[in-house]
């Protein structure tokens, strides 16, 4: 701590990459509360209006030959709707707006969070957490309601020896319970990183004998962010699909 306060008194380097993530309340300099409005309350807000905008303002006036925004939006809609077919069947496509609405939710704020100044909702684990546990509750609900007692089939391995099949199923039921942490802490950490790493760049883009290499690193961790941003929207929303093709079909 002493040698931090040296270096800055003496006009060094300090800087803090894990400052972005701080969650600060949006009026006023207080404690952050249960119902304090923070720049997380605003930049998730302005994903809720831009997936609006986009999806519903943006193919008001559908016409056979579309718009920018209707063709990013059929071919956003598009997309998830072959993917969770692929994936769940034809009995999955009745979820199909939910799976739509957390891929859009995810993709948007990913891409909103790239902004200057902005702040990255998804790289937060009580945002991710959130979304990873809905899923989570949501497909057991769904499963023991479509299968009863059968869909504990799902960590039964008929196919395997018999001796083996006790500590398979100790295995699968582990598994099972550590979906919403490794669902969430996937998405959270991807997105943490590279914002933390192009912070790391950014201040040394101050110092004159290395700031072109410095800029260049921005634009390529840049690149890369926006490609990690719609693979990891991506990643949430077929492992999801494939959480829902567990519980509509469980067994082994």
């Amino acid at each position: 701590m002493a040698t931090e306060a040296q270096g800055a008194e003496e006009g060094g380097l300090v800087f803090h990459p894990m400052d972005q993530f701080i969650v600060k309340p949006l009026f006023g300099m207080g404690e952050v509360g249960a119902f304090t409005i923070t720049n997380v309350t605003l930049w998730m807000a302005l994903t809720v209006v831009c997936i609006i905008l986009l999806l519903v303002m943006g193919t008001s006036r559908r016409a056979i030959v579309p718009s920018r925004s209707q063709s990013i939006a059929e071919m956003m809609y598009g997309f998830v709707y072959k993917m969770v077919e692929d994936v769940t069947g034809k009995d999955g496509v009745k979820y199909f707006p939910y799976i739509m609405t957390l891929f859009m939710f995810i993709l948007v704020s990913n891409f909103l969070g790239l902004l200057p100044m902005a702040f990255t909702t998804t790289s937060h684990i009580a945002v991710t957490g959130v979304l990873a546990m809905m899923v989570f509750l949501a497909v057991t609900i769904l499963g023991f309601v479509k299968n009863g007692i059968g869909f504990l089939g799902l960590f039964w391995v008929s196919s395997a020896p018999l001796a083996l099949r006790p500590i398979l199923a100790l295995i699968e039921v582990i598994s099972y319970f550590v979906r919403p942490v490794s669902h969430s802490i996937r998405l959270a950490g991807n997105m943490m990183a590279g914002h933390a790493v192009i912070k790391v760049f950014a201040a040394f883009a101050a110092i004159a004998a290395i700031s072109p290499l410095s800029i260049l690193a921005i634009t390529a961790m840049y690149g890369l962010e926006i490609l990690v941003s719609g693979i990891q929207a991506y990643v949430f929303a077929i492992l999801t699909c494939v959480y829902l093709k567990d519980a509509l079909h469980p067994a082994h």
